[in-house]
């Protein structure tokens, strides 16, 4: 069993949403735990900065910040190279909208619990240092209530983010 760090980009995009998509940070730390010869689990414990930008004013942002838990099932399909699937738990931590100065709470409206599934690729150029890639893809209604941003939205809101990181291994 290995143990390690990770870090770096979200791009993060809302469904049904008339929003373009939001750069955002993401990290934490991971325990990859061989079960077979070349599959493994990985169980991953990340802070990740997610929502969306407002398009026709860059001012506006949706900022979701969450606690995300996913677990991957990973194949090693050539020595340093890995391919990924698996579902990730997210546990909302804030939910803010922000207008040019003004910045409204939103973590009411917002569900609590969100999941995704995600998938994803890595590389290893040393023993210790990778790069990894990975889309989740969220299956869960993230608002509560049904809020309006001056226009009515009709179907579910669902989280979608991609994310390029460093991963470092002990």
């Amino acid at each position: 069993m290995k143990f390690g760090l990770k870090a770096g980009l979200n791009i993060s995009t809302l469904s049904n949403m008339d929003m373009k998509s939001k750069a955002g940070f993401y990290g934490g730390v991971f325990a990859n735990i061989p079960v077979a010869k070349d599959f493994s689990v990985q169980p991953e414990v990340l802070y990740s900065a997610t929502g969306a930008k407002g398009k026709g004013d860059n001012n506006t942002q949706l900022n979701l910040e969450y606690l995300s838990v996913p677990v991957m099932f990973q194949y090693k399909a050539l020595p340093n190279l890995y391919v990924e699937a698996g579902p990730q738990f997210n546990f909302l931590i804030d939910a803010r909208l922000k207008k040019t100065a003004s910045t409204s709470l939103l973590k009411n409206g917002t569900q609590s619990f969100d999941f995704g599934i995600g998938l994803g690729a890595g590389y290893f150029f040393t023993k210790n240092i990778g790069v990894n890639v990975r889309y989740t893809a969220g299956l869960s209604d993230i608002v509560k209530t049904k809020y309006q941003y001056g226009y009515d939205r009709e179907g579910s809101v669902k989280n979608g983010v991609f994310q390029i990181g460093l991963n470092y291994k002990f």
